[in-house]
């Protein structure tokens, strides 16, 4: 009886500490950090983002710009920091990669970080020369089968997204086509117009005026529907591979271990924030579809992801690094 009285009065003052913090949350500005250096499509959508919830918030929303690492610098400041929900991470579908591709990761993304929600998602397009004899992924399909090994998709780097896009592709598939990985975005652009590859997946931001020019022709979406900037173009599950998605996603975090009402609350402001229509008008202008989620269809997103990509990169054969 005694311990049971002295367990319950050890406990008490911990949660009733936590229940002031989420009714006073936030106390001070909340420190947003972007693992990723500024001016990028990242840093674009926290700095979109930043004014409104803090207005939301009743604090300022200051964004850290931490890159390195492959995100991993960046986010172990917020796997690392108190959790009381005024350190928050903005990042991309890297957090469901790193886990395949970086041996020795500080943190482990679903116990140190609490899931806040979903912001958006930027589905690829697949992209090919023009004189690739194909409109459709399905036509591409049949031309790697006919000619397996002989077709080349072009990354813009080994262990990337669309590196990874493109071994997702060949498995879904059933073809052999040689990956090209590039030192970036622009080099890989340039030989696809030059013919020197035949195909990527590509974020329509970049790709979509070079498709509009001639100089490259789009295929497919590979997004569970079909996009606004190019309705008559099929998604990819449409040309014969049900479900096919692939693409960069953005989200948002705060550390483990942050009381429920503090993350609740951040999902709440957050989600108003993107149902705000000039934020909203910026993230779509580029192609990506807004979806705000619960912490708990993220917490799940989150684990699926890892899980595919983990299958995806040791087909593709990268080795940790």
């Amino acid at each position: 009886m005694m311990r049971t009285l002295l367990a319950a009065l050890t406990v008490a003052p911990v949660a009733l500490g936590a229940a002031a913090q989420a009714q006073n949350f936030p106390v001070k500005s909340i420190r947003l950090v972007a693992p990723y250096p500024a001016g990028g499509p990242v840093d674009a959508v926290a700095r979109t983002l930043a004014p409104r919830l803090g207005e939301l918030l009743g604090q300022q929303v200051v964004i850290d710009n931490r890159a390195g690492g492959g995100t991993v610098i960046g986010t172990e400041i917020v796997a690392r920091a108190a959790p009381d929900g005024h350190t928050c991470l903005i990042i991309t579908s890297a957090i469901a990669i790193n886990p395949a591709v970086i041996r020795k990761m500080p943190y482990d993304a679903q116990r140190d970080l609490a899931a806040v929600t979903k912001i958006s998602s930027s589905p690829f397009i697949l992209i090919t020369h023009p004189a690739v004899p194909a409109r459709n992924a399905a036509e591409l399909i049949k031309l790697a089968k006919a000619r397996p090994g002989e077709l080349l998709f072009a990354s813009s780097g080994i262990g990337g997204a669309n590196h990874l896009s493109g071994v997702q592709f060949n498995l879904a598939a059933g073809i052999n086509t040689v990956h090209v990985p590039y030192k970036g975005t622009a080099p890989l652009l340039t030989d696809l117009i030059a013919g020197q590859t035949q195909f990527n997946f590509s974020n329509p931001l970049g790709s979509m005026p070079l498709v509009r020019a001639g100089k490259l022709k789009l295929l497919g979406v590979a997004a569970p529907k079909r996009m606004e900037f190019a309705p008559e173009i099929p998604t990819i599950s449409e040309s014969g591979l049900p479900g096919f998605e692939t693409g960069v996603w953005f989200a948002f975090f705060t550390t483990g271990g942050t009381p429920r009402d503090v993350v609740l609350r951040l999902n709440a402001e957050v989600t108003r924030t993107l149902a705000t229509p000039d934020v909203r008008q910026k993230i779509t202008a580029g192609g990506a579809l807004v979806n705000a989620s619960t912490p708990e269809e993220l917490s799940a997103y989150l684990r699926s992801e890892i899980q595919k990509w983990a299958q995806v990169v040791k087909a593709a054969g990268v080795i940790a690094e």
